[in-house]
């Protein structure tokens, strides 16, 4: 049991959940809560990637299950030092260069990251998929000045910082120091007078243009595998482009479940099958059909799993091996055998172990359990003496 699931409710996980599923609900939701594509809701993404960061982390996890978000915060680097950025998080996570910091210092623009839902066909068999999207690129008319040659001009207000920086007084004696984007030049440290700005670009520097990308999706890449299309990424004027980062997100299949190499499925033999041999078709996810057999006489218990060799995910660079088909049985039992099949089955089944039976033993009928209903229907003693008046049925035993 744990103290409290505020960081599960985030990414929307059980407090059971795996390694792999905070990996998974990580990715979806710092993808859909970004920044760039949530502006309006800025702390949803910093909640989001602390809670993976506790939760991913053994440790920081337990403490957090046994004492809650408050003994996270008293811990060892708690009080919020000893917690990375959200965006060091996300770019550690997808691969970014280390965080912004890092990206700055290269002078390189930030990556933009997408995610593509796939088929597990798509991730079988290989696949091609167009990608539409809007990128920044620089001003062909400007050539990313903004404006005519000579217009732009540090801004006096922010003096070429980008920030504004204005102290508070919040009591007698304290001041607060509160730093801003500067709203004269918004953030950019320069500023073109309007009648010299560019007509294409409105002194903006850079235009939106749509770019199509073709995604080759190899044979045997698994979920949440990146790929890179190097220099795509928005363009800014004096930077190098990041890169576009394209994430993969597997789909779920109704028939098969991947585990690495591995696909397992599901398959419900009537007790006749399991008993007396079976005569199955599959269809794989390359839309090939396999006959799998049992020979009469071999008996497939509820709960048998068995493997095909060779019939799995193909490997990643080296398609022609493959990982294992596995089949989990599970046997449907009738609901009742006609009372004159019984002494034809009791010849060919095993027979049954005759148990002592004491000579004061009671025998009672067996009915259907119902977990949810009390010892009896009318809520009474299991003991009371006048059943008619209670009107709950009982179970009937009767002595030898």
């Amino acid at each position: 049991m744990v103290k409290e699931t505020a960081f599960y409710d985030e990414l929307g996980v059980n407090p059971s959940a795996t390694p792999a599923e905070l990996k998974k609900a990580y990715r979806k939701m710092a993808l859909k809560y970004h920044p760039d594509k949530n502006p309006e809701d800025p702390e949803k993404f910093k909640k989001i990637s602390l809670a993976y960061e506790v939760l991913a982390d053994e440790k920081k996890r337990q403490i957090y299950d046994e004492g809650g978000e408050q003994a996270i915060k008293e811990g060892p680097g708690g009080g919020g030092g000893g917690f990375h950025s959200p965006m060091d998080i996300f770019d550690m996570f997808f691969g970014g260069g280390g965080g912004r910091g890092h990206q700055r210092r290269s002078n390189r623009s930030k990556d933009v990251v997408h995610q593509m839902k796939v088929s597990l066909e798509d991730l079988y068999n290989g696949s091609t998929r167009k990608l539409a999207l809007q990128k920044n690129v620089i001003c062909s008319k400007c050539e990313g000045r903004g404006g005519k040659k000579g217009a732009v001009e540090r801004c006096h207000t922010c003096k070429g910082s980008g920030m504004q920086v204005r102290i508070q007084q919040i009591g007698p004696g304290m001041v607060q120091q509160i730093q801003s984007v500067c709203s004269e030049c918004q953030g950019q440290g320069e500023r073109i007078n309007p009648k010299d700005r560019c007509k294409g670009c409105q002194g903006h520097k850079t235009v939106r243009e749509r770019k199509i990308l073709e995604v080759h999706i190899d044979k045997g890449m698994k979920d949440g595998q990146q790929i890179k299309f190097t220099g795509e990424g928005d363009q800014e004027p004096g930077m190098e482009p990041g890169d576009i980062v394209i994430v993969l997100d597997e789909k779920e299949h109704a028939v098969f479940q991947r585990h690495g190499h591995d696909l397992a499925m599901k398959m419900e033999l009537e007790l006749v099958e399991a008993l007396c041999g079976m005569h199955r078709p599959i269809t794989t996810l390359d839309k090939r059909s396999l006959i799998i057999n049992t020979i009469p006489g071999e008996v497939l218990k509820h709960g048998a799993v068995k493997n095909i060799l060779g019939e799995g995910m193909p490997m990643h660079r080296n398609p022609f091996e493959k990982g294992r088909l596995i089949i989990n049985f599970s046997v449907k039992f009738p609901d009742t055998i006609p009372p004159e099949a019984v002494p034809a089955l009791e010849k060919v089944l095993p027979p049954r172990v005759d148990p002592m039976i004491p000579d004061d033993a009671e025998e009672c009928n067996l009915e259907e359990y119902d977990p949810h209903s009390n010892y009896n229907h009318h809520g009474g003693h299991a003991y009371d003496s006048d059943d008619e008046e209670a009107g709950g049925q009982r179970v009937q035993c009767a002595s030898h």
